[in-house]
């Protein structure tokens, strides 16, 4: 599985790199890219909301190998389009692509980590997140030496469809949904009462994710920014606030499966979520350099944890397939992570980004308390 998540996250960020090239070939201005680069998340959120019926079908082994042979097949297309139009329709493949192999994986990693019986998913999401460590670098050497993207995604793909290819093949059935109480013949109230608490369940995961993913959105696009232009730093000092952020991600998620399996869900949550609105907000209140950096890093340790934890439980939800319950989820995530950003900008323009950039410890005081009283994250 970890090899899987590797994949996902460095083909995605392997491409970012080659993005400045790909606006300056096409001669995009910064509003057409803006237009064209929401073809990713738009694909893969709509494509999460088909996966929902068809990976409890045909289950997410099946799922992973068709999706990673459409997801390295869709890259290289990207860097041969050559308009607008172009590029934000083969975004939306890719992305398709990119989104039903996220849920198809962490359906097969909430398989694997109940039949472990122990928590995995912090673990698995650490290496997505150092596969886009990886991916950025290798898109930057591909930028230095003049690789185009098309050939730098098809150099990668031919690794990554024989390694994941291979241990795709090695994958579980999916684990079928938890079951619930069978209630009397006569009582059909109580079985759609059991039903609607069911999809309320997926709703409240959901809305955690939305708040997760926001504040994800709102560091990779305004952590630079708020440095460089509000706080007058260097280029390089400002490129930290992220770097700090990312970096505290992946050492919470590299020791997320120990942390989970000693506090549980329910109280290593609301605590990372609680001291990274403590972090958060004082680097917003004294506005110096080091307390903003430090504050970056708070909020990545205070939200490594979130998404792992919710999709556990929402494959945990009694009478729901985990695919189902997983492309759900992770849709609302992603359309928090696309509306982010934007919502920050919006707030910047009627204010100032100081002041729009508070609703990211309003949101992880949100996150301590919903993930402090949800239900399905207390019985973990």
């Amino acid at each position: 599985m970890t090899v899987i998540f590797f994949v996902n996250g460095v083909l995605l960020a392997s491409w970012t790199a080659h993005i400045p090239h790909v606006k300056a070939s096409l001669g995009l201005d910064d509003g057409a890219l803006g237009i064209a680069l929401l073809g990713a998340p738009a694909g893969s959120v709509l494509a999460m909301l088909l996966t929902a019926r068809l990976i409890a079908r045909i289950g997410s082994r099946r799922m992973v190998r068709i999706t990673l042979v459409g997801y390295c097949l869709a890259g290289p297309v990207v860097g041969l389009t050559g308009s607008l139009a172009g590029l934000f329709l083969a975004l939306g493949a890719w992305g398709a692509f990119q989104g039903t192999l996220d849920v198809s994986m962490n359906t097969q990693a909430i398989s694997v980590e109940r039949r472990a019986g122990r928590p995995l998913m912090p673990g698995f999401h650490a290496w997505w997140s150092i596969g886009a460590f990886a991916g950025a670098a290798v898109g930057a050497l591909g930028v230095a030496i003049g690789l185009s993207l098309s050939g730098q995604l098809a150099i990668l793909a031919l690794p990554c469809l024989l390694a994941g290819g291979w241990l795709a093949t090695q994958m579980i059935p999916d684990v079928p949904p938890a079951a619930r109480a069978k209630p009397p013949a006569h009582s059909a109230r109580q079985a759609g009462t059991a039903q609607r608490a069911a999809w309320l369940a997926i709703l409240m995961l959901g809305a955690i994710a939305v708040a997760d993913m926001l504040c994800e959105g709102a560091a990779a696009d305004w952590a630079a920014v708020y440095l460089r232009t509000t706080l007058g730093t260097a280029p390089a000092v400002a490129g930290l606030g992220y770097a700090c952020y990312s970096l505290a991600m992946v050492g919470v998620r590299l020791g997320g499966n120990r942390l989970l399996a000693r506090f549980t869900a329910r109280r290593l949550l609301p605590f990372l979520a609680a001291a990274a609105t403590v972090l958060f907000a004082a680097g917003l209140a004294v506005n110096s350099v080091p307390l903003v950096l430090i504050g970056f890093g708070g909020l990545g340790a205070g939200v490594a944890a979130v998404i792992p934890a919710v999709f556990s439980a929402a494959g945990r939800v009694p009478g729901i397939n985990a695919g189902t319950a997983v492309s759900m989820v992770s849709a609302f995530g992603w359309a928090g992570f696309v509306l982010g950003p934007v919502l920050i900008g919006q707030l910047a323009g009627a204010t100032s980004l100081r002041i729009a950039l508070t609703a990211v410890p309003a949101l992880t005081a949100l996150i301590a308390v919903s993930t402090a009283t949800c239900r399905e994250l207390r019985q973990a």
